[in-house]
Formats: structure tokens, C-alpha cells, sequence
């Protein structure tokens, strides 16, 4: 099984004349086809790490390894989803989606084939003649995914990409995500401030503290693989076991990230 492993993670930034540790000696690995959502306070180093992890921040020390080859660089094994989507405005939905086809040299039939297949596996079928301004925060999320699914990567790595929508929104594209990682197999990496959102999404569940970011506590959650064997969301979410979690990580917050806003 593919496995993507940051190793010996040391990564450092000068600030107002100081030098801040952000990644100190951590170690990390993610299998395909689970998905490891973290979850910290602000501040703690969790953008760094994930654009560590994506090729976008080189490291002091350390090296991040995809199946004991070491990654220099983004690549299309590792796609991006930014919280603030990202896309190109003057192209229209399916031509987002088939940009990094393009950049890698298909045939225009071939890329416009396959932009529509992730149209439809992300909800947006009838959308891709759509220019990004005619679409909902949703839906350009939902494009987001899309676009980054279209070169077929092993590894999705989502900067808190629901953090700006409603919540009914925001739900609705949680349980898109655990459908399309159910379609895929993608290994998936999310950080994100929310506690329930953390629960449902995912298998391995890592609370940071920092900087410099380290682990406080790993939980392997059941939550998401419930819904997909047809438990309902909201039964899930009314479980005694989903929401004394809940309570347990709120109160570890406030025990380890006092300085912190949540």
C-alpha cells in the first residue's frame, strides 16, 4: 500500500529578528486510502506541515518520502485543495478542472473527457460550461476537489477547505468527501479547526499543539467509516461515543493551548 512519510521534519522561520521552530524532528506517515485529519489551534504549524507534505515549503532538515523516494518539489502524486479554492477566473469550470491535464500534455478530447468525469463525481455535471463567478462557495470547492482529483494524485492534502462556508454547506461537502474518498481510494490529509468536523472525516485523528507543532494525542476514529457503511449522519452524530470525544478534545484544548485561539 502507497505511503506518504515525512521523516525527521525540521523547519524553521525568522520572525521580527528571532528564529521561530515550526517542524522540530517530527515524523509522520499516511497511508492511501485512510484519512488523517489534523486538528490544532492557530499558530501551531499545521499549513506548514501540509505544505511540507505538498512540496510547497522545503525543510531545514528531514526529507518527506512517498514509498522510500524522497519528494523534492509538488508532483502529481499529492493534490492540493486550498481553503480559498484557487482557480483561475477567466476559465470556466471544466477548463479549471482540465488545467493541470493541460500542463501535462493530454489531448484536449482525452482532458475534456476526463474534466467531466470528476464534473460529475463531484456533483457539478451539469456546470461545466460555468464561469467561477456564476458558482456558490460550494460549488467552487466542489471544483476545487475536482480539480485536483483530474490528475488522478494518491494523496488529497486539504487546507481547511470547508472553513468559509455555512455550516449546512459545510456538512454537505463533508459527506461529498467521504464519498468521493470511498470512489477513489485517495489517502486523505485535512487539517482543520473544527472538533466535530475532525471526528466525522476522520481514521486517524492527530491533535497538535506548537509551535513547534507536536503531537498531544492520536485517535483512531470510526465515524466516517460508519456513514459509509450506511449509518446515517445524524445518528452518528448523536452517538454518546461522538460527543464524549467531542468533550474530551475540547477539554485537551484548553488544557494544552491556553495562549491559543481554537
Amino acid at each position: 500500500m502507497s505511503r506518504l512519510s515525512l521523516e525527521q521534519a525540521n523547519l524553521a522561520f525568522v520572525r521580527a529578528g528571532r528564529t521561530q521552530p515550526i517542524l522540530q524532528h517530527l515524523d509522520l506517515s499516511i497511508a492511501k486510502g485512510a484519512a488523517m485529519v489534523v486538528l490544532g489551534p492557530s499558530g501551531c504549524g499545521k499549513s506548514s506541515l501540509l505544505n511540507v507534505l505538498a512540496g510547497f515549503q522545503p525543510l531545514d532538515g528531514g526529507r518527506v518520502q512517498l514509498d522510500g523516494r524522497t519528494l523534492e518539489g509538488p508532483g502529481g502524486e499529492r493534490g492540493v485543495v486550498f481553503q480559498d479554492d484557487a482557480l483561475m477566473p477567466w476559465l470556466n469550470a471544466r477548463e479549471n478542472v482540465a488545467l493541470g491535464l493541460r500542463l501535462r500534455g493530454l489531448a484536449r478530447t482525452e482532458r475534456e473527457r476526463k474534466a467531466q468525469e470528476m464534473l460529475e463525481l463531484v456533483g457539478l455535471g451539469q456546470h461545466g460550461e460555468h464561469a467561477v463567478g456564476e458558482l456558490s462557495g460550494g460549488q467552487r470547492q466542489r471544483l476545487g476537489l475536482a480539480r485536483a482529483l483530474a490528475v488522478d494524485p494518491d494523496f488529497l492534502l486539504l487546507d481547511e477547505p470547508f472553513g468559509a462556508l455555512d455550516a449546512l454547506t459545510r456538512e454537505r461537502m463533508q459527506v461529498l468527501l467521504l464519498q468521493v474518498w470511498k470512489r477513489t481510494g485517495k489517502g486523505l490529509f485535512l487539517i482543520t479547526h473544527s472538533v466535530d468536523e475532525a471526528l466525522f472525516l476522520a481514521t486517524d485523528l492527530l491533535v497538535l499543539d506548537g509551535p513547534p507543532a507536536r503531537v498531544v494525542r492520536r485517535l483512531d476514529v470510526p465515524f466516517s467509516r460508519r456513514y459509509l457503511a450506511g449509518e446515517p449522519v445524524r445518528e452518528i452524530k448523536a452517538d454518546p461515543r461522538f460527543a464524549l470525544l467531542r468533550q474530551e478534545l475540547l477539554d485537551l484544548f484548553l488544557q494544552e493551548t491556553p495562549d491559543h485561539v481554537l
